[in-house]
């Protein structure tokens, strides 16, 4: 499989989805609490910044799927190509897997 400059591992975005999750969910919060306690503008805006923080995450909840299915296209994409183009060893690795489960089904 070929590597791009471009490729990211699912494992990396995931974490870093989680992580910028978290310290959005968190700023969020700590808004609101900031807010109930506050009274007038100040409390107006405390608001604002929190549903502001809240859109930020949600847009890049959208960006990090984009780009996850994006790279899944891509790597289907390859696998496809790679079969069309060597399709005896698609079948031999397709054979061998199959063997190998069913070793493992039989063990049981």
């Amino acid at each position: 499989m070929n590597q791009s400059a471009d490729h990211v591992d699912a494992g990396t975005v995931q974490e870093k989805l989680l992580e910028s999750l978290k310290v959005a969910l968190g700023e969020a919060e700590g808004l609101l609490r900031s807010a109930a306690n506050a009274t007038g503008d100040q409390a107006a805006e405390l608001r604002a910044r929190a549903v502001d923080s809240l859109r930020a995450t949600r847009e890049s909840l959208y960006d990090t799927q984009e780009s996850l299915l994006r790279q899944g296209k891509k790597a289907i994409r390859e696998a496809d190509d790679n079969v069309h183009d060597n399709p005896w060893q698609a079948v031999a690795a397709v054979g061998v897997v199959g063997l190998l489960l069913g070793l493992l089904i039989s063990r049981r």
